[in-house]
C-alpha cells in the first residue's frame, strides 16, 4: 500500500472508533495506531472484522520501556491482513503495576506473546489464563529488558558438585586490579611472553633463539 492509502486507512479506523484512537502515523511503510489501553480488545476486534481492514493474524506482541515517562511501557501489537496484504502496528501505554487487557480470547496465539512481554518487561495482562515466565527460569528475579535492569542480573545459576543440584547465588564479579595503557595497545604487553613470541624474535634479529 502507498503512504496515502495507509493514511486513508488510518482515517477510516479513527473515524469508526472515535476517541479510542489517540494517534495515527505512517512510518517505514506501515500504519501505526496509538489507542487507549482499556480499549485494546475493541480495537483489535474492529481491525479483524472490518471489511476494509481484515487484520486477522496477530503476528507478535512485544514491549518497549521508556523509564523517563510516567507511562513507561509500550505494548505493541503487530497485525497482518493476508487478504489485503498489508500490516498494521497498534500501541498502548501503561505504567508499572497497571494491567493491559489480555487479547487471548480474540487471538489465542497471544498467550505466549503476552507471557513473553510479562517475563521481559513485567507488564501485567488482565484476564490472561496462564501469566507466568516463559523465557527465564521460574526463580528468576526481575525483568531483563527493562532499561533499569542491571547487565549482570541479580543472581547467577551454577551446578554445585557437592550438593548435586543447581543453586542460585547473588552475582559476584570480583576482578583483580588491572592497569590499562590507553595510549598504545602494545606497551601494556612488553613484560609478557606469549606463545609464538620467539618466532618474532627470529624475524627481527635473523638469529636463532
Amino acid at each position: 500500500m502507498t503512504d496515502q492509502s495507509l493514511k486513508d486507512l488510518g482515517a477510516h479506523v479513527a473515524g469508526a472508533l472515535g476517541a479510542v484512537v489517540l494517534a495515527t502515523d505512517v512510518r517505514l511503510g506501515e500504519l501505526m495506531l496509538t489507542v487507549r489501553r482499556d480499549s485494546i480488545v475493541e480495537v483489535l476486534t474492529f481491525l479483524r472484522d472490518d471489511p476494509q481492514c481484515l487484520f486477522q493474524e496477530l503476528m507478535d506482541v512485544c514491549g518497549a520501556d521508556w523509564p523517563e515517562q510516567v507511562e513507561r511501557f509500550e505494548v505493541i501489537y503487530n497485525l497482518l491482513s493476508i487478504s489485503k496484504n498489508h500490516r498494521i502496528r497498534v500501541k498502548v501505554r501503561t505504567e508499572d503495576g497497571v494491567p493491559v487487557p489480555s487479547v487471548t480470547a480474540l487471538h489465542p496465539g497471544a498467550v505466549w506473546f503476552e507471557r513473553e512481554t510479562w517475563d521481559m518487561y513485567g507488564v501485567l495482562f488482565a484476564g490472561h489464563p496462564d501469566l507466568r515466565r516463559i523465557l527465564t527460569d521460574y526463580g528468576f528475579e526481575g525483568h531483563p529488558l527493562r532499561k533499569d535492569f542491571p547487565l549482570t542480573g541479580y543472581v547467577e545459576v551454577r551446578y554445585d558438585d557437592e550438593l548435586k543440584r543447581v543453586i542460585y547465588e547473588p552475582v559476584k564479579l570480583t576482578q583483580d586490579f588491572r592497569t590499562f595503557d590507553f595510549l598504545s595497545p602494545w606497551e601494556g604487553m612488553t613484560n609478557v611472553m606469549l606463545p609464538g613470541d620467539e618466532k618474532a624474535g627470529v624475524a627481527k634479529t635473523g638469529s636463532k633463539p
